[in-house]
């Protein structure tokens, strides 16, 4: 463990004292501890900019969409390759599902924007030769929310059921032996052995993801939604606001400011929501 420790102390806990950062006046001659202390002046930042329940709210739902959506199709994948007979057709749709995550975010922009082009995208080709209107979703805001989840649970899922298949894989042979023995079928299995061992993973994966329930994915907004002021009600976050803001002056002490505000927004939900657990369930609890 002694890398890992070392590796967690670097990065996580030797930085800490670099939040001071978000309560100066940055300039690089003076460095973070000689600028000028200015309180909570750059929180100002996003609290006067009237956009900060918006983008708040946007986050937090396309957040909370992406982790129970995202962990219910990754157990639901998992479940689906352990069902299968076949060792090498496992293989080879396990090795096809992965694929997809390491498409890199600009990739994923490019594709969606060749599916969805109101001039020459694939989706209005197909439209325009069954005589029927093209479609314009970079007009319309409201089909944003449904078609970046479905970006994201198709590059994700691959990905996130690894973990519930090595859980699945670890449950015991002789259980699942005894099960059909007993006379147990494919979905009786799954309901009384399979759900029930996958549940503390479950719990924990989830109280993990909560922490950065806050934290929006930049590289997937900006890529394939990009600059556009019409789709902002429904497709802009904290990072993609907060970039667009400081992208012609950029200074670290408001970058720093947000951050910390989504982390002690993060810190609070998770503390709260593994009381709760704690509460319901001690043995599933972080702590």
């Amino acid at each position: 463990c002694i890398p890992a420790v070392i590796f967690i102390f670097m990065f996580n806990y030797l930085p800490l004292p670099g939040i001071y950062v978000a309560f100066v006046k940055y300039n690089y001659r003076d460095g973070i501890f000689g600028s000028r202390f200015i309180g909570l002046d750059n929180f100002k930042f996003l609290a006067t900019s009237g956009e900060l329940w918006n983008l708040t709210k946007n986050t937090v739902l396309y957040n909370l969409a992406f982790i129970l959506l995202g962990n219910a199709l990754a157990v639901f994948v998992a479940i689906l390759l352990n069902e299968l007979q076949s060792k090498m057709f496992k293989k080879v749709s396990q090795t096809i599902l992965f694929l997809a995550y390491f498409n890199s975010q600009v990739l994923v922009g490019v594709l969606v924007f060749n599916l969805l082009n109101f001039d020459t995208g694939f989706v209005n080709s197909i439209l325009t030769s069954l005589g029927r209107e093209k479609w314009q979703p970079y007009s319309d805001p409201k089909v944003w929310p449904v078609l970046l989840v479905v970006i994201y649970l198709w590059q994700q899922t691959g990905y996130n059921s690894v973990v519930y298949f090595a859980s699945i894989m670890g449950i015991d042979g002789e259980m699942m032996e005894a099960a059909k023995v007993d006379g147990a079928n494919g979905f009786q299995r799954i309901r009384y052995i399979i759900l029930p061992s996958l549940k503390p993973t479950i719990v924990i994966l989830l109280l993990f993801a909560l922490g950065g329930i806050v934290k929006g994915n930049f590289g997937l907004f900006y890529n394939v939604v990009g600059v556009n002021p019409i789709l902002y009600p429904t497709t802009d976050i904290i990072e993609t606001y907060v970039y667009r803001a400081t992208m012609t002056n950029f200074n670290f002490s408001t970058a720093s400011a947000v951050g910390l505000y989504q982390s002690v927004v993060g810190f609070v939900i998770v503390m709260t929501v593994n009381y709760i657990v704690k509460k319901i369930e001690p043995d599933y609890s972080l702590f």
